[in-house]
C-alpha cells in the first residue's frame, strides 16, 4: 500500500483541451467510482473504443507512465493481459496540462472486488500474482520512479515516534497514543526478514488491483501499475497475504487472517510459478505478512496525526483521523490473528513449495 497524500486537483475535471490532446468524445464521461490515488474517468474514443482517462496524483513523476509502457510491453510481448496506455495524438504517453499529468489507458473487462470471496478467489489471486512476478523477471530497464524504502518498517516505526513526538497538542493525540503503544510492542518483537534479492513488483497488490472476470471469478490482470518497484519478493506477498486473506474489511475492528484463504493463496501462486522462488523466499512470507501488517498499523496511526489520508469515508466516520485510527485497530486485530497462527501458516507455505 502506497502513501496517500492531499491532491489539490481531486475534483479536476477533464476540460475540452485534454479530451482534444486524447481524442475523445466529451460524452459519456464517467467518473470511476473506485480508485484513492489517481482521478479516473471511464470515456469512449471518438472512434467509440472504451478507454480509461486519469489525472495522475503528484506523488506519482511522470516518468511514471514510461516505467508502466515499458512493463506492460514486457508483459503483452509474454502472452500476459495487461492494460496499456494509450497514446495522445501527437504520439506522446501523458499530457501536461493546466497543472496536473493526464493519460489514458486501455479498459480492461471485468471488475475489482473489495474483499476476497473465499479460497477460489485468493487461489486466483495468488495465480495472476505469480504469473506477473514471472513474465517481469527478465525485465532488466531501469525504472524512472525508483521507489525506494517502501517496507522499509523500521522507518515508518520510527515516523510514529516522530509523530507522537511532535503533535502530543493533536485533538486526538490520547486515543492514538494508546494504539501506538500497542504497535510499538508489537513492532519491537518482529523476527527478522532474512536478506533476499530484488525482482520487479507490482508494489502494491491489494484486492481491488486485482481484475476479476464476474461470470467465471477467473482473475484476469493486475491494474494501477504506478507502483511497479524492485524489492524483495515476500514483501510483496506480504502485503499480498494481508489484504487478500482479511475476509473483513481493514478497518475492522475484529480483522483476521483466513488461513484456508491463505492456504489457498500460496498455493495458487507455487502452482502458476514452479521453481520461480527460492525456499528461503518462500519461508519468508508468513514472517513478512505479519511485518507488513504492523508496518502499515504503524502508517495508519502516523497519518492520523499527520492528516496525510485524502479519501475517508465520512458517513461512518466523524474524520480522517479517526478513520485512521479504525484502520490501525483493525491492523493490530489482523496482526493479532496473524501471529498466532505462524505456525500453521509456515506449514501451508512448506507444502506449497514442495508441491
Amino acid at each position: 500500500m502506497i502513501s496517500r497524500v492531499t491532491d489539490p486537483r481531486r475534483d479536476t475535471r477533464p476540460d475540452a483541451a485534454v479530451l482534444a490532446a486524447f481524442g475523445l468524445a466529451a460524452e459519456p464521461l464517467r467518473p470511476a467510482a473506485a480508485g484513492l490515488i489517481n482521478r479516473t474517468w471511464h470515456a469512449v474514443s471518438l472512434a467509440g473504443e472504451r478507454l480509461i482517462l486519469q489525472c495522475v496524483n503528484p506523488i506519482f513523476p511522470p516518468a511514471v507512465n514510461e516505467d508502466i509502457d515499458a512493463v506492460t510491453r514486457h508483459l503483452a510481448a509474454r502472452g500476459l493481459p495487461t492494460t496499456r496506455i494509450v497514446p495522445a495524438a501527437d504520439g506522446r504517453l501523458w499530457v501536461e496540462h493546466g497543472g496536473a499529468v493526464w493519460r489514458v489507458l486501455t479498459a480492461m473487462p471485468g471488475e475489482t472486488r473489495d474483499a476476497l470471496r473465499g479460497t477460489r478467489d485468493a487461489a486466483e489471486a495468488g495465480r495472476v500474482l505469480a504469473e506477473f512476478h514471472a513474465a517481469a523477471a527478465d525485465f532488466d530497464r531501469a525504472f524512472g520512479n525508483a521507489r525506494l524504502g517502501v517496507h522499509d518498517t523500521a522507518a515508518h516505526v520510527a515516523r510514529l515516534r516522530r509523530a507522537l513526538a511532535e503533535h502530543s497538542g493533536h485533538r486526538d493525540f490520547a486515543a492514538v497514543a494508546r494504539i501506538a503503544d500497542e504497535v510499538l510492542e508489537r513492532a519491537a518483537r518482529l523476527p527478522e526478514l532474512p536478506p533476499a534479492p530484488d525482482r520487479v513488483v507490482h508494489g502494491d497488490p491489494k484486492v481491488s488491483n486485482i481484475m476479476f472476470d464476474p461470470d467465471t471469478d477467473e482473475a484476469l490482470c493486475l491494474i494501477d501499475l504506478d507502483t511497479l518497484a524492485r524489492m524483495p519478493v515476500a514483501l510483496e506477498l506480504g502485503d499480498a497475504m494481508r489484504s487478500w486473506c482479511n475476509p473483513q474489511l481493514e478497518d475492522t475492528p475484529t480483522a483476521s487472517l483466513s488461513l484456508p484463504m491463505f492456504a489457498a493463496a500460496v498455493a495458487g501462486y507455487a502452482r502458476a510459478a514452479p521453481g520461480l522462488l527460492t525456499e528461503a523466499e518462500w519461508s519468508a512470507i508468513p514472517d513478512a505478512t505479519l511485518t507488513i501488517t504492523v508496518e502499515l498499523a504503524a502508517r495508519f496511526c502516523s497519518d492520523a496525526l499527520l492528516e496525510r489520508y485524502f479519501r475517508w469515508d465520512a458517513e461512518r466516520y466523524p474524520s480522517a483521523g479517526a478513520h485512521n485510527r479504525a484502520r490501525a485497530r483493525g491492523q493490530l486485530a489482523q496482526a493479532a490473528s496473524i501471529d498466532a497462527q505462524l505456525g500453521v501458516m509456515r506449514d501451508a507455505v512448506a507444502a506449497a513449495f514442495r508441491g
